[in-house]
């Protein structure tokens, strides 16, 4: 009977699973925790304004200490560094643009991934060196806003076989209003297929992203290096005058 007990496990679903990938909750819902701000105009660790704060069990992105925007773009850094994932996460717009945010920004804001380290991000650079998935809201002038689109700071990535010359491109993704939750997930092979959802459903994919490209500014030059492969790098949640809430901020590694 022993030698046959393997087959057994095997066929009634009892067998031991290996190499199993777990979900790992990135915020705690109660503080900031291995994470780090790095804030424009601001050295790294400095949360200005308390611009990342956490109440309710969420990430809130604040400006009530702000007066002008003065463009103090910000981004909260998971500090440590990701290549193979699947990032899910929950975002909802609310109150109002702070007065000296850039128009673009209103009701804008996303996740970078394969970042640079924020410690190697000088003070005045304006954006991590990057590929963001950008959220956006409707403007409730009934025009179609998608959301879970892809922009590329200091980067550049491949779409339908070509190298796409733009900074930002538009997934297929309906618009959802502000105030309203959105499920959003990013599924990443490390510079091969990155595929971005929204509630469920596939709204874009893409690949290859190198360095390169135009946008950021104030970066140290020792670490440009254009035409490289992102194979790997950090995950940030933006701030960029819109007042929004994160949360259920998960990840699985992909083995």
């Amino acid at each position: 009977m022993k030698k046959y007990l393997p087959v057994f496990l095997v066929l009634f679903g009892c067998a031991p699973k290996q190499n199993q990938e777990v979900w790992i909750d990135l915020f705690n819902g109660k503080d900031l925790s291995n994470w780090t701000v790095k804030i424009h105009h601001h050295d790294v660790g400095v949360n200005f304004g308390n611009t990342f704060r956490v109440e309710d069990g969420m990430i809130q992105v604040r400006y009530d200490q702000y007066g002008d925007f003065n463009d103090q773009f910000a981004h909260l850094y998971y500090n440590q560094p990701f290549s193979r994932f699947h990032l899910k996460l929950e975002y909802q717009f609310t109150g109002e643009l702070q007065p000296g945010a850039p128009d673009y920004t209103l009701l804008n804001s996303g996740v970078m991934f394969h970042s640079q380290d924020p410690r190697t991000m000088l003070k005045e650079q304006n954006w991590p060196i990057s590929v963001e998935m950008q959220f956006l809201a409707g403007l409730g002038d009934g025009n179609p806003r998608p959301t879970g689109n892809m922009c590329s700071p200091g980067t550049e990535i491949v779409y339908k076989g070509k190298v796409y010359e733009n900074h930002c491109l538009n997934s297929s993704s309906r618009t959802f209003d502000k105030d309203e939750w959105v499920r959003a997930e990013l599924i990443v092979l490390g510079d091969s297929l990155i595929t971005q959802i929204i509630n469920s459903d596939t709204v874009l994919q893409y690949s290859k992203p190198t360095m390169g490209g135009g946008v950021v500014s104030g970066y140290d030059s020792a670490i440009w290096k254009p035409g490289s492969a992102l194979t790997s790098g950090y995950i940030a949640l933006q701030s960029e005058g819109q007042p929004i809430n994160f949360r259920n901020v998960k990840l699985r590694e992909i083995k």
